[in-house]
């Protein structure tokens, strides 16, 4: 009689499962967005980001964690830590044409954390456009995830909302659409709404500020949560978690 209960039980949280567009066993697949104001040079800056990222991190066990404002050293340290493959892209100080370093003297810019088996595949640069007054030179970034997922990151300028504009219709025309299957993107854009540079049909949530994840190319519901970041960074951590994996497409680029 035990053995037909758990049977019966393992049974209805199979449907359940399907219900959910989730196979038995499957947990959602999740996106992490973080600025952590790392570098040690902003206003911002506490030096307690890393750490309670790390705590976060853990807790909600993301697939695929995007990196703003991170040094190199602390975004490997926090892919150790959490037993994720890391890729970072530096900011470029356009004056010098070399990367802008944190104050630990480790390059400053954009992460990604994944959970992924197998070789690393990533690509990064900066923007053809960036904004004449400053001299940071914003960048993008992505890498392979899991269950066939490519995963990108992006920090857009925040000096001038015209040219952040530019470099989000660059990144998601270019960068994005280059990519087959389906993606996995958050960052800080620096723009409240996205809708005049994004492709329509995706997932597409937000931090009620500047932060954005968006999901192309894999259907279904989907759940948001912003959390408290402790005061360590001055924004909050978004994390959305897709219900469902099927994909849409998966053989066309977008």
């Amino acid at each position: 009689m035990a053995l037909h209960r758990i049977g019966r039980t393992l049974a209805a949280l199979g449907l359940v499962a399907v219900m959910l567009g989730v196979s038995p066993g499957e947990a959602p697949f999740s996106v992490l967005q973080m600025n952590l104001c790392n570098s040690g040079w902003a206003g911002c800056y506490t030096g307690r980001s890393v750490a309670e990222a790390a705590a976060v991190i853990r807790a909600s066990s993301p697939d695929v964690v995007t990196l703003n404002e991170i040094c190199r050293d602390d975004a490997e340290a926090l892919g150790r830590a959490v037993g994720a493959a890391y890729s970072f892209q530096p900011a470029i100080d356009r004056r010098i044409g070399r990367p802008i370093l944190c104050r630990d003297g480790s390059p400053y810019g954009i992460g990604l954390l994944v959970r992924r088996p197998g070789a690393r595949e990533t690509s990064g640069a900066t923007y053809p456009i960036q904004d004449p007054g400053g001299p940071e030179g914003r960048a993008w970034l992505c890498a392979a995830a899991a269950r066939g997922f490519a995963a990108c990151t992006t920090h857009l300028v925040s000096t001038n909302p015209f040219i952040a504009l530019a470099q989000c219709r660059y990144f998601f025309t270019t960068v994005v659409a280059a990519l087959r299957g389906p993606v996995v993107v958050g960052g800080d854009f620096n723009l409240g709404n996205l809708s005049t540079c994004r492709p329509p049909g995706d997932t597409a949530e937000s931090d009620g500020g500047l932060q954005h994840v968006a999901i192309f190319g894999a259907a279904g519901p989907h759940r948001t949560r912003v959390i408290d970041m402790a005061g360590t960074t001055d924004h909050p951590a978004l994390l959305v978690a897709l219900r469902s994996t099927s994909v849409a497409n998966p053989s066309t680029s977008r």
